[in-house]
């Protein structure tokens, strides 16, 4: 058995009647004539399941909730407890789906079995099949969802044909050699004993931990001292380079904050890659900058729109991924999350820009000398029981009195290929995240796929009545940036739908945090596995830098390096 680390546990503390805490993602497909089935999926399902832990093991409590709970795996797995069909009533529109999709999105996984569900949808209007998959937010993380979702995928449409496992077909994998198939409970709890007992000293590093990044912690780094604290707690630290400091990170009021309902409202589409690159190119900024100011617009003409647009910058909190094991090696979150204004309050569209550009590399080269911990060491502090106890009521109250944040914007990187589940192309893949009562009624979340930026926004509807507005503001955003400075030659004419994030570009920064300049990962000097990248600077001369390789969607292949290749877009 492996124990959850304190940030996996929060996740399961979070869900209350009205929060459900899984991660998800809506792939549309190419049927390839009626080969992607309920019977297909879960042969591929019995085939891989083994690969992902995440996919094959089950919480096991300590008695009274003493203390975090473990991982183990399920020997009763019944694959009819996560794999589900349903079809829509004609005429089977996308926002048919949508309402679905959401509907799905809003049910609590069962503990009693692994986390996890898969649903494969049919009765489309335009031929197409969906499968929503869900996993809760306590298994994996953004990266290591891709690289779970890695596991069923295939480079050909006949890569399902390839066993992956000896086992006869329709038989469940055994479990992997040195995994528990059965929580020891004496253990459990003389674990809890020693961990009750040496909490104090715990809690004190990570009080001492968290409070290096108090002035980066959003409502008390606006504290008075706050910066004083934290420069004096990175001092004693014997920390010697000076960090960037931040903006103030005080959330307005907005209708986007406060209690959420069990309810859920989705959409979803997808704005061509190469016009984000194409903007980002023109203007000396990232495509993930661009995203960013695209988000930012779109916002504020949904504000304005009510009449509810706050004179200070909206603040947002973007997920950063800080891995050291792949999916397959260990389950559960190795995250952590930068927090930057957003310039809602700016009127015109290059200046927003420009601010974004700011904001943006401003938190990028902090992390970058010091990635923030704080995250994880607020997790820590309280014992077990207490903070499973207190969670819920902790955040519905400072999303009532004082919202550290508005929203979170998260952004994961794929593969610029076709990938094929049994045997079906993936057209497109749209993630889904949490609403939480702290983080607010709206979540966007991004994923850069085979020439697209595909996104889905998740909405509570008491707090968002229009989630298909604000896909089209997205879009208006990017046709707003596609300026005379792009120019027409520029554009790929695709023009389809909507956002996402890069992989490859890198901020170069000196032992004192000054910006060096940015460089591009080369993609075809990648090596498979973890190791030295080379990184092209603004210069042009190659700069050496250890890097840990991001993996792409196919983790059973090798390693692609994403970010600044012009792939084919889909059509």
């Amino acid at each position: 058995m492996r124990q959850l680390t304190a940030l996996d546990a929060q996740f399961l503390n979070v869900e209350t009647t009205t929060t459900a805490a899984h991660v998800a993602g809506l792939a549309i497909l190419d049927p390839a004539d009626g080969a992607v089935t309920k019977d297909a999926l879960a042969r591929l399902l019995l085939d891989r399941v083994h690969l992902s832990p995440a996919l094959s093991l089950r919480l096991a409590e300590v008695p009274l909730g003493l203390d975090l709970p473990y991982w183990t795996e399920d020997p009763g797995f019944d694959l009819g407890n996560h794999l589900f069909e349903l079809t829509l009533p004609a005429p089977g529109e996308r926002r048919q789906l949508a309402e679905a999709v959401a509907d799905l999105h809003a049910r609590h996984l069962d503990r009693a079995h692994p986390l996890w569900e898969m649903h494969l949808i049919t009765g489309l209007a335009d031929g197409t099949v969906a499968v929503y998959t869900k996993v809760h937010h306590a298994a994996i993380d953004g990266v290591s969802g891709a690289e779970t979702l890695a596991a069923l995928l295939d480079l050909t449409p006949d890569g399902h044909l390839t066993r992956n496992t000896p086992h006869p077909a329709g038989q469940d994998p055994a479990p992997p050699e040195g995994r528990s198939a059965d929580p020891d409970l004496v253990g459990m709890l003389a674990g809890a004993a020693l961990r009750t007992a040496t909490h104090p000293a715990r809690a004190a590093r990570s009080v001492l931990r968290a409070a290096e990044d108090l002035d980066a912690i959003p409502v008390v780094g606006g504290l008075p001292g706050a910066k004083l604290v934290a420069k004096a707690a990175r001092l004693v630290a014997g920390e010697r380079h000076r960090r960037p400091e931040l903006p103030p990170l005080t959330a307005p009021r907005t209708p986007l904050n406060g209690p959420i309902s069990a309810e859920r409202r989705l959409s979803f589409g997808s704005l061509s890659l190469k016009d984000v690159k194409n903007v980002a190119k023109a203007h000396g900024l990232s495509v993930n900058d661009v995203v960013m100011t695209l988000c930012t617009s779109a916002l504020r003409s949904w504000l304005r729109e009510r009449a509810a647009l706050p004179e200070s910058p909206l603040v947002v909190a973007v997920p950063v991924a800080v891995r050291r094991a792949r999916a397959k090696e260990m389950a559960g979150n190795q995250i952590s999350a930068m927090v930057a204004p957003m310039p809602t309050h700016l009127s015109d569209p290059q200046e927003r820009l420009r601010a974004v550009g700011r904001a943006m590399a401003v938190a990028k080269r902090r992390f970058a000398l010091a990635p923030a911990t704080w995250l994880s060491e607020l997790c820590s502090i309280l014992p077990a029981p207490v903070t499973s106890l207190a969670t819920p009521a902790i955040f519905r109250l400072a999303g009532m009195a004082c919202p550290p944040i508005n929203l979170i914007i998260s952004n994961v990187p794929g593969p610029q290929f076709p990938l094929y589940l049994c045997g079906g192309r993936i057209l497109s893949y749209y993630p889904l995240s949490v609403l939480t009562d702290l983080s607010g009624g709206l979540n966007i979340t991004c994923f850069s796929y085979d020439g697209m930026l595909d996104f889905g926004v998740v909405a509570c509807p008491e707090r968002m009545d229009d989630v298909w507005g604000l896909l089209g503001h997205l879009r208006a955003a990017l046709d707003e940036l596609l300026d005379e400075r792009v120019g027409d030659e520029f554009r790929d004419g695709v023009g389809v739908d909507l956002v996402a994030g890069e992989l490859a570009e890198v901020l170069l920064v000196d032992e004192h945090g000054g910006e060096r300049g940015r460089g591009h990962l080369q993609p075809g000097r990648v090596a498979a596995g973890a190791g030295q990248g080379q990184f092209e600077g603004e210069s042009g001369a190659p700069d050496q830098l250890a890097v840990e390789a991001s993996e792409s969607l196919l983790d059973r292949t090798v390693r692609v390096g994403l970010a600044e290749q012009d792939a084919p877009h889909r059509r």
